[in-house]
């Protein structure tokens, strides 16, 4: 019985000292060589109203550059657009940021009273 105390006393330590990781963060892949340059896609018909295409890009999987097609999407929600992701170059290798649906009016990237009275996704509701 004193070892499981022991053990649990330990542990319950170890977790106190672990420091905090944000669960903002993002992790991210520095890769040394170059991509390949853009590929040509042709759009396939879009499937109906409503859609929007979201480019293809390289991804990188396995140790190498592979080819991720374009595709159509609903956006979801009104306003939205698609912002492409792309490769940008550091000092130690080429980093991608991934594409993501984003808002027309950009009013709530900057405003941080608004985040505050907690109605930062109001067009998140509208459909």
């Amino acid at each position: 019985m004193k070892t499981n105390w022991k053990s649990g006393v330990l542990v319950a330590a170890l977790m106190a000292a672990t420091p905090v990781i944000p669960a903002i963060g993002q992790i991210g892949i520095v890769i040394g060589r170059e991509p390949p340059p853009m590929r040509y896609e042709r759009r396939p018909p879009m499937p109906g109203p409503g859609f929007a295409w979201i480019d293809g890009y390289w991804g990188w999987r396995g140790g190498r550059y592979v080819w991720v097609p374009g595709r159509w999407e609903r956006p979801p929600y009104a306003g939205a657009y698609w912002s492409h992701g792309h490769y940008d170059r550091y000092n130690n290798g080429w980093s991608y940021h991934e594409g993501h649906w984003d808002r027309e009016d950009h009013g709530d990237h900057h405003d941080w009273d608004r985040d505050r009275r907690g109605d930062r996704d109001r067009d998140h509701d509208r459909h």
